[in-house]
């Protein structure tokens, strides 16, 4: 790593310690699910299953939350998120062999609009979930 490129959690310290502490506990409940389900299961399942943990654990959540697109004052489109969870942190969950560029930047619009800091990207279709996990942080300089 050179010295002028930001190490891997420096982005993190924007993020405010309620998000950061909640996105672990999700973390954590995703990981458990993921060893009692393992990969190859359709999203949907997934998704359920985090709900039951959610619920579980105490925390709140929105499942499906309608978000509206505004463009130049008019709502243009509305669009799903998987799970928004304590109002502050976004959860797109996938079950896709890889986590795409267009994923990235579908879950950091959500953010923008939202004006979130953070969001995760869970894909469950892999054999170790911490190879699924990508945690999104809207920075400057993502595009709005």
């Amino acid at each position: 790593m050179k010295d002028d490129e930001p190490t891997p959690y420096e982005d993190l310290v924007n993020v405010p310690p309620r998000v950061l502490e909640l996105s672990r506990r999700v973390i954590g409940l995703a990981i458990a699910i993921h060893r009692e389900l393992g990969p190859g299961l359709p999203e949907e399942a997934y998704e359920l299953a985090m709900c039951i943990e959610l619920r579980e654990a105490g925390i709140r959540f929105s499942q499906q939350h309608l978000v509206e697109v505004p463009y130049k004052g008019v709502i243009v489109a509305r669009v799903r998120l998987d799970l928004l969870i304590e109002e502050c942190l976004v959860v797109e969950i996938k079950s896709v062999e890889a986590i795409t560029p267009i994923h990235r930047v579908q879950l950091t619009r959500y953010l923008h609009i939202l004006d979130l800091p953070m969001g995760l990207l869970l894909n469950f279709n892999v054999p170790v979930l911490k190879d699924g996990i990508r945690r999104i942080i809207r920075t400057q300089s993502n595009h709005p």
